[in-house]
């Protein structure tokens, strides 16, 4: 069979499998045609046309192989293949990071315009980088500025060292183990951007199984999903430039986040190619919310 034909094969058994897609894809068919694609070792940049090309005997034992662990392992693609794409860049992707999918990709697309401009920005954080893809994508678009990615597992950074490296940019990614902003240096930055753990421990034990195959250190925070985002808005401001801006990603969390803090100006963004729950907010801006997220945070705290 060609290339084609066997897409349709395998999307035809991803779907008769019942599978969770999300990571990556959200149909069988595009599943399929990342998993044969893979397989035939042909380019996953779009530029592909050869559709009636064969697959050798390694080639199709590749797509079944796959194909097997796909149904019966349900874990994600992504781990199986050791690989994603994010912002139209190749990740390596293991069980130690997420796999990359943040909405996000469409701001650094833009280059964050209007938020900000080329000529106003020279620092940038990825605040819990996992693979690295935010901090990778951002440098890779915005060829003037330097990023710190920092992430609290050393599994994680170890991942996210070898991104970098595959994209070469050493000298303007700089990785640091850090638990939020407690590792630090205190440098002021022109952008922090963000995609912590939002989800909520209930939540966490609903999720398909896909879902629950990714670290559950990236994804689950606290009982309602809030606690990291609590801390990076209290806190990004300290670490910011006077016309510095935090982009943050929050999920499903976003609803519980505004009723949580109805009098915070939250700014959320609508997105052309889908995803949702990712906030703006000037360093203004939450400076004026810190003292409404600091007693957010003392009530949580003391309730049982």
């Amino acid at each position: 069979m060609n290339i084609s034909q066997w897409i349709n094969r395998v999307a035809e058994e991803l779907d008769a499998a019942r599978l969770f897609y999300g990571h990556g894809t959200d149909n069988p068919s595009d599943e399929a045609a990342w998993l044969v694609m893979h397989a035939a070792g042909v380019p996953l940049d779009g530029s592909f046309e050869d559709w009636d090309k064969s697959l050798n005997a390694e080639q199709e034992s590749a797509v079944l192989s796959t194909l097997a662990r796909r149904v019966e392992e349900g874990k994600p693609l992504a781990y199986i293949l050791g690989s994603a794409w994010f912002a139209g860049l190749e990740f390596e992707v293991t069980p130690a990071v997420l796999v990359p999918r943040s909405p996000i990709a469409e701001l650094i697309a833009e280059r964050f315009e209007p938020w900000i401009t080329g000529e106003t920005i020279s620092r940038a954080l990825d605040l819990g980088t996992g693979s690295g893809c935010l901090a990778i994508a951002m440098a890779s678009r915005m060829p003037q500025i330097r990023v710190d990615a920092s992430d609290i597992s050393p599994e994680a950074l170890a991942v996210a060292k070898r991104n970098v490296s595959r994209h070469k940019l050493e000298n303007r990614v700089r990785l640091i183990q850090s638990d939020l902003f407690a590792g630090l240096p205190g440098e002021p930055y022109d952008l922090i951007v963000s995609n912590p753990p939002y989800v909520s421990e209930v939540s966490m034990q609903a999720l398909p199984t896909e879902y629950r195959a990714e670290p559950e250190l990236g994804l689950v925070s606290g009982q309602d999903g809030l606690d990291a985002c609590l801390q990076i808005m209290v806190q990004s401001a300290d670490f910011m430039t006077d016309t510095g801006i935090l982009v943050c990603e929050v999920g499903e969390s976003d609803e519980a986040l505004q009723a949580a803090l109805p009098d915070v100006p939250f700014i959320w963004l609508e997105f052309s190619e889908g995803g949702s729950g990712v906030f703006v907010m000037g360093r203004e801006e939450l400076q004026q919310s810190a003292a409404s997220v600091r007693q957010l945070i003392e009530e949580r705290e003391h309730v049982s």
